[in-house]
């Protein structure tokens, strides 16, 4: 079958007198880019529709009398656009004037401190001083969760946080309230955070350009912790952090840093580290073990839906309830990982489980929200995790610590749960949890791996992905979604193929909040774009793709586990450690 490429229509413009030709379409802003010219902006961003709200990248258009937005207007053939000059230059640096009048002048106590847009553009405009009256209202701050914080006074109107809840995530929780001067970013019906649809991906804290959205930051918890000899500190890091803490550090995105994340976690003062990448394995030996009960044996309800990302378990409880019974009671691999720590990793260490401080380290504002559900963390008597940080939590803590991250000599880590395969590692990306899961289920099915283990179909930045993967003549259908907006496409196959009594389109469904997966979580340096989430992907599969073990099966420590102490994938001791239930919530708390 020939297939037609379709011709791209294309129109040739100046940028400052340099001759550009781009596809029809594209924005003044991303022609500038072309021409290797940046115009300075601040409610822009590459993952969200241009809305022009700030005013900063004004431009003229030769033969116009008007200044047109740059992020917002696209060129056309033969325009000539002016985007530097005196007079470009004296009005944008008025309305950052004016926008800092209404800012809180505190940018030393401030979280985006060194990593603020507003900032930046402060400095790179020299502005040493405000022509307007400083005029900055009292808001509190809402602190009703626990993973991010608002402070409104903060806010500079940007839109950011606004349409990356109602149209990357679809879920509404944010939204502008008031008019003119007066108005303010707030949840929906101006009630607390906590009480709103909000589901603590964080990815508005992630988009906010300054210090109005931004993590509940518990780094002081853990460091009282490290200094308290009454305490044996663990920590565990996930698999999405080790392709992206290195850019706190200078280092490109996708760079591999796990050897240097062990080593810093010791430094700073960590008795144990682990890997969660071992729950991972673990999580795909109870899950691919599920699956395999309810595709093959038919004990339980299909399309199975995976359950590692605490956003989607939050959104699903609320949106789609009724799709409990298709939910995986596997915990995801924090919450694995939680028990296991206190519970067999204390028997063979001789430890009560009360001493033991364990702290995750995690790509996402939401894992501080699972590890206060009361039915996944406290499975062994206690609490299972103390304290999650972020990606951005931990590097401060480093830089705090004096390490010379750059300078550290790999390290591994501790091997009791901390040894992990290729398949552990993939989770980091949307895609990965299906691609290990069917690594698995293959072996599991037919008893032995798949010629190519590598399943592409699932990779990628595509919202939705389907594919249809062959088991010795059993085809098994999945699907993957990220960015909750993505999801509701999905479901609602399944819905009108039950209700038409079809086929169901899908038999393994993975969903996680964040675009990307976990590698464009909340609590990632900041600055993602889909050009850094592709790095960082391949950093991830690079990793996979250099593991001697590159299945959950076949990891060692995996055995081990359920030879000493679980007892089997699904057994009654996995269940009481292992899974999890969930209940239908109101999408408002009251």
């Amino acid at each position: 079958m020939s297939t037609v490429a379709l011709e791209v229509k294309t129109v040739t413009c100046e940028i400052n007198g340099i001759p550009v030709t781009v596809p029809e379409g594209t924005s003044i802003k991303k022609a500038a880019i072309e021409a290797g010219v940046k115009i300075p902006v601040l409610c822009y961003h590459p993952d969200l529709p241009a809305w022009a709200a700030c005013g900063i990248c004004v431009v003229k258009i030769e033969g116009s009398p008007k200044m047109l937005r740059a992020c917002a207007t696209n060129v056309t053939d033969g325009m000539k656009v002016i985007t530097h000059d005196s007079e470009l230059h004296g009005i944008r640096r008025t309305v950052i004037q004016m926008i800092l009048s209404t800012h809180p002048n505190d940018c030393l106590r401030c979280a985006r401190n060194g990593n603020c847009e507003l900032q930046t553009l402060a400095a790179d405009f020299g502005i040493r001083e405000v022509s307007f009256e400083q005029k900055v209202r009292e808001l509190p701050e809402d602190t009703s969760t626990p993973s991010i914080v608002l402070n409104p006074e903060k806010c500079v109107a940007c839109g950011r946080c606004v349409k990356v809840c109602q149209e990357m995530q679809d879920v509404w929780a944010l939204e502008f309230i008031g008019r003119g001067d007066q108005t303010r970013m707030a949840p929906a019906g101006d009630i607390l955070l906590n009480d709103s649809p909000c589901i603590k991906c964080g990815q508005c804290s992630a988009h906010c350009p300054v210090g109005a959205i931004f993590e509940n930051d518990e780094t002081r918890k853990v460091l009282d912790a490290l200094r308290d000899p009454t305490k044996h500190c663990v920590v565990q890091i996930a698999p999405a952090v080790r392709v992206a803490l290195g850019e706190a550090f200078g280092l490109d995105p996708g760079t591999v840093v796990t050897g240097k994340i062990y080593a810093a976690l010791r430094r700073l003062g960590f008795e144990t580290v682990f890997d969660t990448n071992f729950a991972a394995d673990l999580t795909i030996m109870e899950e691919g073990s599920e699956f395999l009960e309810r595709f093959v044996h038919k004990k339980g309800p299909l399309p199975l839906i995976t359950s590692c990302c605490p956003s989607w378990v939050d959104f699903m409880e609320k949106y789609y309830s009724e799709m409990i019974p298709n939910f995986s009671t596997a915990k995801s691999p924090q919450m694995m990982l939680g028990a296991l720590v206190n519970t067999f990793y204390a028997q063979k260490k001789g430890i009560d489980a009360k001493d033991i401080f364990h702290v995750s380290v995690m790509p996402c504002t939401s894992k501080k929200y699972e590890i206060s559900r009361a039915k996944e963390m406290f499975s062994s008597g206690t609490q299972d995790i103390d304290v999650s940080i972020t990606s951005r939590e931990l590097a401060r803590m480093i830089k705090s610590a004096g390490i010379d991250f750059l300078s550290l000599d790999d390290e591994e880590a501790d091997p009791a749960l901390g040894i992990y395969t290729g398949a552990g590692t993939i989770f980091g990306a949307s895609g990965g949890v299906m691609e290990a899961a069917l690594r698995t289920a293959y072996y599991l099915v037919t008893g032995a791996d798949a010629d190519k283990i590598e399943f592409t179909a699932v990779r990628g930045l595509e919202g939705v992905k389907e594919a249809a993967i062959d088991i010795q003549g059993t085809e098994v259908r999945v699907a993957v979604a990220h960015s909750i907006c993505n999801v509701e496409t999905v479901l609602n196959k399944v819905k009108e193929a039950e209700k038409n009594g079809d086929p169901l389109p899908y038999h393994f469904i993975e969903v996680m909040a964040c675009r990307g997966g976990c590698i464009g979580g909340g609590g990632q340096p900041y600055g993602a774009t889909d050009e850094i989430r592709r790095k960082r992907i391949k950093g991830i599969y690079a990793d996979d793709d250099t593991s001697k073990l590159r299945c959950s099966h076949h990891n060692p420590a995996v055995k081990a586990l359920y030879d000493e102490f679980l007892q089997g994938p699904l057994s009654e001791v996995s269940h009481k450690y292992l899974h999890t239930s969930y209940t239908a919530r109101p999408i408002y708390q009251r």
